[in-house]
C-alpha cells in the first residue's frame, strides 16, 4: 500500500488503540484494589455480557488471520481447524462451565486444591496455565506483526518487530491498570466489531459470486494449482501416516484443549452464579459459530478471488489473507473503496488480537500472583498485595510473549494456536475432569497428571519438525527433530491422564471424603459458592 493509503488504517488502529485506553483509565478510576475486582470484575457482569466477552476472547487472530488463511492455502484441510475450536464448547458447556464457575474462585488451581494438598497442586497447575497463556500470547504477537507490516509494506523485519513490542505494551497497561472489567469491556467491544466487520465481509464475497457457493468453491479450486482436491480431505493432512497422525492429534487438542485453557475458565468467575455461567457459555456457542461459518466463506473467497500464490506471496503462513481480500473487495490497492475496507479489517483484526492479548496476560497474571506468589512467599515478613504482584507479573510475562513472538514471527498463528490447545488438553485438562468427577484423586496425581501432560507436550514440541528439521522451522539450519508429527496431543493427552492415574494408585495418601463431598455438593448444586 502506499503512503496515502496507509493513512486511513493507521488512523482507525490510533482510534481503537485510544478508544481502548480510554475504558482502561475510566475503569482504573472506578476500580477498588481487591482481588475480586482486579481478577473477576466484582462478579457483576450478566449472561449476555459474558456471552460476548467470552466470543471476543476467544475468536482470536488465530481465528481471524489463521484459519482463513489456511482455507485459502489448503482449502478442506484448513476449515477443520474451525471445526475444531467450534466442537470444544460442547465440551466446555456440558463438564466445565457451571462446575467451574461453582468450585473455583479466580483460577483453575482452585478447583484443583478445594480437596488437595495445596501448595504443591497450586504450583503445578499455575506453571501450567502461565505456560499456556504464554504460548497463546505468542500466536496473538505473530498475528499483529504479519498484519501491521502488510499495512506499512513490508513482510518482513523492523515492521513487524515493532508491532510485536507496542502489543505487548499495550497490553501489560490494559491489565496493570484495568484489571477484568477494562479487559471485558474491551472485549465485548471488539467481539462486535469483529463479528459486523466478518458479516460485511462474507456479503461482499457472496455478492461476489452472486450468492453462488458452488461457483465460489470451484473458482477457489481453480486457482488454488490443485483442482478438485482442494476441497477434498488430505491437501495438507493426507498421504502417509505422519500426516493423518497429526491430524487427529491437532484434533484432540482443539476439542479438548478449550476446556483447560486458564483465560476461558477464569471468565466463568465473572458472573455472579452457575446458571448465569452456563447461559453465557450458551451465548458464546452462538456467537463462535456463527463467526467460523463465515471464516469458511473468508477462506475460499480469498483463495478465488486474492489466490494462493498471491496469499503466500505476502505472507508464506497465510496470516494476511483476510485484509488481501479486503483490499480486493473494495476495488483493488488503488482505490478508495480499497483502501478503506483495508483499513476497517485490519482494525479490526488489531483490535481482536489487543482484546485477546488482555484476557491471557490477566489470566496467567492472576496465576503467577494467586497461585505461584502465594505457594511460594515466606510465612514471616511483609508482604506484596496479590494485586500488586499480578501487576507486576504482567510485565514479565509481556516481556517474554515479545521475546518469543519476535522468534515465531513466520509461522502460521492458527498452528501456533493448536500448540497451546494441545498444552492446555494435556496439563490441565486431566486434572480438572480427576478432581471434578474421581473420588479417590489425590495430591499426588494431580501434580503428576500436570506435570506428566505438560513435559510430554513441551518436550515433543521441541523434537519436532515445528523447531527444527526443515526449512519452515524455527532453527532450519539445525535438525534435532526425533518426534515426526508437529502437534504433539496425540501423544501427551493420554500421558497427562495416565500419570494422573498413576499417580493415585501409587500414593499412600487417603482421600479425603468430606472434602470431595463437600466438592461434590457444590460443583452440582451451587452451595456454599463464591
Amino acid at each position: 500500500m502506499t503512503g496515502d493509503h496507509q493513512t486511513p488504517a493507521l488512523l482507525l488502529f490510533s482510534g481503537f488503540v485510544a478508544v481502548t485506553l480510554a475504558i482502561t483509565t475510566w475503569v482504573s478510576r472506578r476500580r477498588h484494589g481487591s482481588a475480586e475486582e482486579f481478577y473477576a470484575g466484582g462478579r457483576l457482569f450478566s449472561p449476555m455480557e459474558n456471552g460476548f466477552a467470552i466470543a471476543g476472547d476467544y475468536m482470536s487472530a488465530a481465528s481471524f488471520l489463521g484459519i482463513s488463511g489456511l482455507i485459502a492455502l489448503y482449502g478442506y484441510d484448513g476449515l477443520l481447524y474451525g471445526v475444531g475450536f467450534l466442537v470444544a464448547w460442547l465440551v466446555v458447556l456440558f463438564l466445565v462451565a457451571e462446575l467451574v464457575r461453582n468450585c473455583g474462585r479466580f483460577t483453575l488451581a482452585d478447583v484443583v486444591a478445594a480437596r488437595m494438598s495445596e501448595r504443591p497442586v497450586r504450583i503445578a497447575a499455575g506453571t501450567s496455565s502461565v505456560t499456556v497463556s504464554v504460548l497463546y500470547l505468542v500466536a496473538q504477537m505473530v498475528g499483529a506483526g504479519s498484519l501491521v507490516a502488510l499495512l506499512l509494506g513490508r513482510t518482513s523485519g523492523a515492521a513487524q518487530a515493532w508491532t510485536v513490542i507496542g502489543v505487548g505494551a499495550l497490553m501489560v497497561i490494559y491489565v496493570s491498570l484495568g484489571g477484568m472489567r477494562a479487559t471485558t469491556w474491551i472485549q465485548i467491544v471488539k467481539a462486535v466489531l469483529l463479528l459486523s466487520g466478518t458479516v460485511v465481509l462474507t456479503v461482499l464475497v457472496l455478492l461476489r459470486f452472486h450468492g453462488d457457493v458452488d461457483r465460489l468453491l470451484l473458482t477457489a479450486a481453480e486457482r488454488s494449482g490443485h483442482g478438485r482436491a482442494f476441497l477434498a480431505p488430505g491437501l495438507k493432512y493426507g498421504g502417509d501416516w505422519n500426516a493423518r497422525l497429526d491430524f487427529i492429534s491437532l484434533g484432540l487438542a482443539l476439542v479438548l484443549g478449550t476446556a483447560g485453557l486458564p483465560h476461558i475458565l477464569a471468565r466463568f468467575y465473572t458472573v455472579p452464579t452457575a446458571r448465569a455461567a452456563r447461559r453465557s457459555a450458551v451465548w458464546s456457542i452462538g456467537l463462535i459459530g456463527s463467526f467460523y461459518l463465515m471464516t469458511i466463506v473468508l477462506g475460499f473467497g480469498a483463495a478465488a478471488v486474492v489466490g494462493p500464490g498471491a496469499v503466500r506471496g505476502s505472507n508464506a503462513a497465510g496470516n494476511t489473507a483476510v485484509p488481501l481480500l479486503a483490499l480486493d473487495l473494495g476495488g483493488g490497492a488503488g482505490s478508495t473503496g480499497g483502501t478503506v475496507l483495508f483499513a476497517v479489517v485490519a482494525a479490526v483484526a488489531f483490535a481482536t488480537i489487543l482484546a485477546v492479548v488482555a484476557g491471557i496476560t490477566l489470566a496467567s497474571s492472576a496465576s503467577v500472583a494467586h497461585d505461584l506468589y502465594a505457594s511460594l512467599r515466606r510465612r514471616r515478613g511483609k508482604h506484596r498485595s496479590e494485586v500488586a504482584v499480578a501487576r507486576c507479573a504482567a510485565v514479565g510475562i509481556g516481556v517474554v510473549a515479545i521475546g518469543l513472538g519476535l522468534l515465531a514471527r513466520d509461522l502460521n498463528v492458527a498452528f501456533l494456536v493448536g500448540l497451546a490447545f494441545a498444552v492446555a488438553a494435556s496439563a490441565n485438562l486431566p486434572v480438572l475432569l480427576y478432581s471434578l468427577f474421581w473420588r479417590g484423586f489425590t495430591t499426588r496425581g494431580a501434580v503428576w497428571a500436570v506435570y506428566g501432560g505438560l513435559l510430554p507436550a513441551i518436550g515433543l514440541v521441541l523434537l519436532s519438525p515445528v523447531v527444527s528439521g526443515s526449512p519452515e522451522s524455527l532453527f532450519p539450519g539445525v535438525d534435532f527433530q526425533y518426534f515426526p508429527l508437529e502437534n504433539p496431543g496425540i501423544v501427551s493427552i493420554p500421558l497427562g491422564f495416565l500419570a494422573g492415574w498413576l499417580g493415585t494408585v501409587t500414593s499412600d495418601e487417603v482421600p479425603d471424603e468430606a472434602k470431595y463431598a463437600e466438592t461434590e455438593v457444590r460443583s452440582l448444586t451451587g452451595a456454599g459458592a463464591v
